[in-house]
């Protein structure tokens, strides 16, 4: 079966030949297929091409320089392909990476290749089906630069110029066109050389990203053998625009898989920025997210129970926690931190078996004796607590606040001197704050000691201004 259309000429001359029409009938003067009438001078190529010597010329602007390779400070917020920002919700980049390149040199020959196969696409498929391939194939080769290498940051316009080489040389083999044959093999032995020679000579040179032209090719294949097959006719614009649909539903899906395959970590990265930057209520919603697109995510279930902590939710915070030891059972920090969440509503008795847990599985871990200690602390038991949190400072336990709550502890048994020296301790290895100089104020007042006592109250004065201005 052939798909390759015949024109009115070839079937008159056909018929002459075998006796069925008059050989003396005159040819008719038909236009060639591929040019277009009534169409603007201004063709898409034109558009294409000059949006890309536009957004050269802005990135040069704002690098001040032409001369060598543009840094990623200045790429990336232009829209670069880049996985951990394109995989975490900028998939915006799978688009606007094609209008970028990263040098004059690189700018210059993807200018002189789309200048070339844009005109001839353009000729021969129509405007808006060009369009379509470009933007297709663009995205097409985005998707398979983050799924083969994430980390790699792309621009440039050559996935789509790839696929634009992949479209002409399956209607060229498939025939879809009456141009002459001669031209027919000319062209598509000049496209298979140009696709062969780039991809061979990407594999050799670090910073060429073939994954990109391979996806952009491929797509462009498959795009360019639909249109031969199926929706060959330009003047049968459903046909066509159902083929250009299927393909963009699959490019989509493709580049669905990709975002879930890859871009989990990324997005992970970015909730965590995000709960940095913006408060743990903008980062609560996040990390919901995440952990329902992937429920096995430990790191996200515990980020997520830390950010319920710092609510004081505490009973989310628990299940998560909990989600997070039936994922990693040995995982001793969300352990602890269960244990703060069950000091933190007041239920002594899961605190202290929850430390003790961690203190089986492992008796040198400082963490189990600290939760230990608080819990005694909580419970009134004091000496027990203070027993506990040198067991914790003997196994290196680092945790801010260890020395102060054992001063509270020792304040509590009118121990002011062990007391005062504990809160000092705290505040030379962790830092001075209100809390700690108050705590210091009442051991030293306990002790008679006023002017010591009045200095640090002053000192708790000024930590809660803030530093002065001058």
């Amino acid at each position: 079966m052939s798909f390759r259309k015949i024109c009115q000429w070839c079937v008159q001359h056909e018929a002459s030949k075998q006796g069925e029409e008059n050989g003396d009938v005159k040819q008719q003067v038909m236009p060639a297929p591929w040019v277009r009438r009534g169409e603007s001078t201004i063709t898409l190529t034109h558009v294409l091409f000059g949006a890309n010597i536009a957004v050269f010329l802005a990135m040069v602007l704002s690098s001040g320089s032409v001369s060598a390779d543009f840094p990623p400070s200045v790429i990336i917020p232009y829209g670069a392909n880049f996985g951990p920002l394109t995989l975490s919700g900028d998939w915006w980049r799978f688009v606007s990476y094609m209008f970028l390149h990263g040098s004059l040199l690189h700018i210059a020959f993807n200018m002189w290749c789309l200048w070339d196969l844009g005109k001839l696409c353009e000729s021969l498929y129509g405007r808006w089906t060009y369009a379509a391939v470009y933007l297709l194939t663009g995205v097409a080769g985005g998707v398979a630069s983050v799924g083969w290498n994430p980390r790699v940051l792309s621009v440039g316009a050559s996935g789509a110029i790839f696929g634009l080489a992949g479209a002409l040389i399956s209607s060229f083999y498939l025939g879809e066109f009456s141009l002459p044959r001669i031209a027919i093999g000319g062209t598509l032995r000049s496209l298979l050389i140009f696709a062969g020679f780039n991809l061979f000579f990407g594999s050799f040179f670090p910073g060429i990203d073939n994954a990109c032209h391979i996806g952009g090719l491929i797509s462009g294949l498959i795009l360019g053998a639909l249109i031969a097959w199926l929706a060959p006719q330009p003047d049968a614009p459903v046909r066509r625009f159902t083929v250009l649909a299927i393909v963009a539903v699959a490019v989509a899906a493709s580049g669905f898989g990709v975002v879930q395959w890859r871009g989990g970590p990324f997005r992970f990265a970015r909730t965590m920025q995000a709960l940095s930057d913006q408060g743990p209520d903008r980062g609560i919603a996040q990390l919901q997210a995440v952990v329902k697109q992937q429920p096995n995510f430990v790191e996200g279930h515990n980020a997520l129970a830390e950010a319920y902590f710092s609510k004081s939710q505490y009973p989310q915070a628990e299940a998560e926690f909990k989600r997070v030891l039936e994922l990693q059972p040995a995982n001793s920090q969300a352990r602890f931190e269960l244990g703060l969440v069950y000091l933190s509503e007041k239920r002594s008795d899961d605190a202290k078996n929850t430390f003790r847990q961690l203190s089986a599985q492992d008796a040198n871990d400082g963490k189990a004796h600290y939760g230990l200690a608080l819990t005694m602390a909580d419970e009134g038991k004091h000496q027990e607590a203070i027993d506990e949190f040198k067991t914790a400072v003997q196994l290196g336990t680092p945790y801010t606040g260890l020395y102060y709550e054992m001063g509270q502890s020792y304040a509590k048994l009118k121990m002011y001197d062990e007391a005062i020296d504990a809160y000092i301790q705290e505040r030379d290895k962790n830092g001075d704050d209100p809390d700690l100089e108050n705590a210091l104020a009442e051991a030293y007042q306990a002790k008679g000691m006023t002017q010591q006592a009045q200095v640090a109250r002053s000192r708790a004065e000024d930590l809660k201004k803030g530093p002065s201005n001058h």
